[in-house]
């Protein structure tokens, strides 16, 4: 039984408490350094308790003081046991490091010192947000952005701020973010991470921070004035009316594999933080691809991860998460289970319980794929539909059911077990794959620059190139890519329930074929806002007032059939069995009851998709009393036409 007071460094009327767990140590020591970080002033053996947590208080340690730990036991990799005195540790609570990590062939080596190369926590005061009620709803845009690459190369924000979390508040960027229509960000990860250890001698860097060392910590590079800086700005965000949802990689952490650097858990309790094969306890698990997988079923691991959640809503106000690899967060001994204790147990937490939770539900280990499996009300990662809509735009055959079960919310995979609403996020494209402008203009991967002779990344992406593969300076297929990136917008932006798009997207970036830039932290990855395409941004933006101005799309409860929706031809009449079974179909009208913001009264909007290459006649049904009105006129092919390769929005007016 863990006991109930705080772990990490706490601040108390009587000094500051260090608290830390291991079951297996003989001992632990604190490491106290100087106010450099670089020179170990003190070393203090903690008491250990019956129950395996550590502690000692100390009253001189003021806010500020930067420590580390060391644990000594027995070093043994075969049988899990990975003690080494000489590795400093980084506390699994810190809320503060002084530096980002580095990696370094040291943090590996039994017997070498690595002091100098760890960061070290810092003593901190807990910030306070309050708990306001979190701000986002079903339904609304949620923009994904890579912190460092979203800002690296804006015009407007000061060289200081560049590439960190408070350049996400300079007016310029708060005014792109509403004029898009964006109801929350989420931020990709900004916690502390390190280098997979194969990146250095190829001269690249992770990007991205998907391989953290602390998950409470933020990481300098990104979020250089701390939590404050993070409150600060989620504080600007909100007053803009935008929530901030934190990607959070649970899953596994930048120790890897058993060639991998001892940093933290793996030095302190590897048996317990980690998942082992039966029988093997020196072979870690790894259904995650990335060397190690944490152990969420452990009482002391699904604390560290409550902790660490209730500390970003309380102390920086942050609206909800997005869980890396999900699945792993529902795995035990036996596999996944949609009812596991930790997802429980978010879903009970009275700091939690009201926040948005979104999980990718897959990892790459045994029953790994879990869409529509996790429990209500998370949100899930929907990469069928993505698939779906990427080759319903490529033009594959049968696909118009499919396009049609993506637009209603995806109801035959999230009506399993008697769901009566959507829990799908809808995205066509994110930072894992191709770009929206380079799925329409690469049919194949060209990921060279990363070092691993294009073998790493997805080898299927439902991709095409009109024409030409990557740049082309042919106006004709430039044109085509345009439309088509419009069209998959469109699409997305007609979808019921949450939707995802990645920043710059909405502009036509490109990463030059590159679908799987983690290591890119360069001008492959960062957004150039003065190429950004301005048709396709207006484009966006007319699309975000469509969906504001619109109830259907945030209503999160499945369509009825009883009259809310109805599916149509282009020439207006019902579709039949043999239109959804012709493999040839390229058109559909979605025709739903709607409130309009706009009238203030109940009104009928239909929804025209043509993916085909030519104009084809419309014909909508109208009452003598009512006209329709397009609300994209650039779909408009002359008199009751729609455009080749578009959607089209039509409101009844009476």
């Amino acid at each position: 039984m863990l006991q109930p007071s705080p772990f990490g460094a706490t601040l108390t009327s009587q000094g500051t408490t260090f608290v830390i767990w291991s079951s297996s140590a003989s001992g632990i020591e604190l490491c106290l350094f100087d106010e450099t970080g670089d020179q170990e002033v003190r070393r203090l053996p903690m008491q250990r308790g019956e129950d395996g947590v550590h502690s000692l208080m100390i009253a001189d340690v003021p806010i500020g003081t930067r420590y580390g730990y060391r644990a000594w036991g027995d070093y043994d990799p075969d049988r899990g046991l990975w003690f080494d005195p000489s590795k400093l540790l980084v506390d699994p609570y810190a809320r503060e490091l002084d530096r980002p990590f580095r990696y370094d062939p040291r943090l590996s080596a039994f017997g070498d010192d690595t002091a100098d190369l760890v960061p070290k926590a810092i003593v901190t005061d807990e910030v306070k947000a309050g708990l306001a009620a979190p701000l986002y709803r079903t339904g609304g845009l949620i923009y994904e952005i890579a912190v460092r690459p979203f800002t690296m190369l804006h015009p407007d924000v000061p060289d200081a701020l560049r590439g960190t979390v408070g350049a996400l508040a300079h007016p310029s960027v708060l005014a792109h973010l509403k004029r898009i229509g964006v109801a929350a960000v989420e931020l990709m990860p900004i916690t502390a991470w390190i280098d997979e250890r194969h990146l250095p001698p190829l001269g690249l860097t992770n990007g991205w921070g998907y391989n953290p060392v602390a998950f409470m910590a933020l990481d300098q590079r990104l979020v250089p004035g701390g939590v404050t800086e993070l409150k600060d700005t989620v504080a600007t965000l909100h007053d803009a009316g935008i929530a901030v949802i934190l990607d959070l990689v649970f899953n596994h952490s930048g120790e890897s594999d058993r060639l991998g650097a001892t940093l933290s858990m793996r030095g302190l309790d590897n048996h317990t933080y980690y998942r082992h094969v039966p029988g093997r306890p020196g072979d870690l698990v790894n259904d995650t691809g990335c060397g190690n997988t944490i152990a969420c079923d452990d009482p002391v691991v699904r604390r560290l991860i409550l902790d660490s959640l209730r500390h970003f809503v309380s102390s920086a106000g942050i609206d909800g998460f997005r869980f890396d690899l999900g699945s792993i967060l529902g795995r035990d001994a036996s596999g996944f289970r949609s009812d596991a204790v930790l997802l429980q147990e978010m879903l009970a937490d009275p700091v939690l319980r009201d926040r948005v939770l979104i999980a990718e539900p897959w990892d790459i280990g045994p029953g790994g794929y879990q869409l529509g499996n996790f429990p209500a009300p998370f949100l899930e990662w929907n990469d069928r539909a993505r698939d779906d809509l990427r080759r319903v735009w490529r033009g594959d055959r049968h696909t118009i059911g499919d396009l049609a079960t993506v637009l209603a919310g995806s109801s035959p995979i999230f009506a399993r077990g008697g769901g009566k609403a959507t829990r799908s996020v809808t995205f066509i494209a994110a930072h894992d794959g191709f770009t929206l402008m380079d799925l329409v203009s690469y049919a194949g991967k060209h990921n060279e620059a990363n070092g691993e002779d294009n073998r790493d990344g997805h080898n299927e992406n439902h991709s095409w190139n009109n024409g030409a593969e990557g740049a082309t300076r042919d106006p004709e297929i430039g044109g085509s890519r345009r439309r088509d990136v419009m069209g998959l917008l469109s699409t997305l932006f007609a979808s019921k329930g949450a939707i995802m798009l990645t920043a710059g997207d909405e502009g036509g970036r490109s990463q030059r074929g590159n679908n799987n830039a983690y290591c890119q932290d360069n001008e492959l990855t960062w957004i150039d806002w003065v190429t950004l395409d301005e048709e396709l941004v207006a484009h966006t933006a007319a699309l975000a007032a469509i969906r504001t101005r619109f109830s259907v799309f945030g209503d999160a409860a499945f369509f009825s059939g009883n009259g809310d929706v109805e599916w149509l031809r282009l020439d207006g009449q019902p579709m039949q069995v043999a239109d959804w079974e012709n493999a040839e179909t390229s058109a559909l009208v979605m025709m739903v009851k709607t409130a309009d913001a706009a009238q203030n009264k109940a009104t009928r909007l239909a929804i025209v998709v043509n993916r085909g290459h030519a104009p084809h006649p419309v014909r909508l049904p109208q009452s003598p009393a009512s006209r329709w009105q397009s609300l994209l006129p650039s779909t408009d092919a002359g008199h009751q036409m729609i455009a080749a390769r578009s959607v089209g929005f039509y409101a009844e007016i009476l």
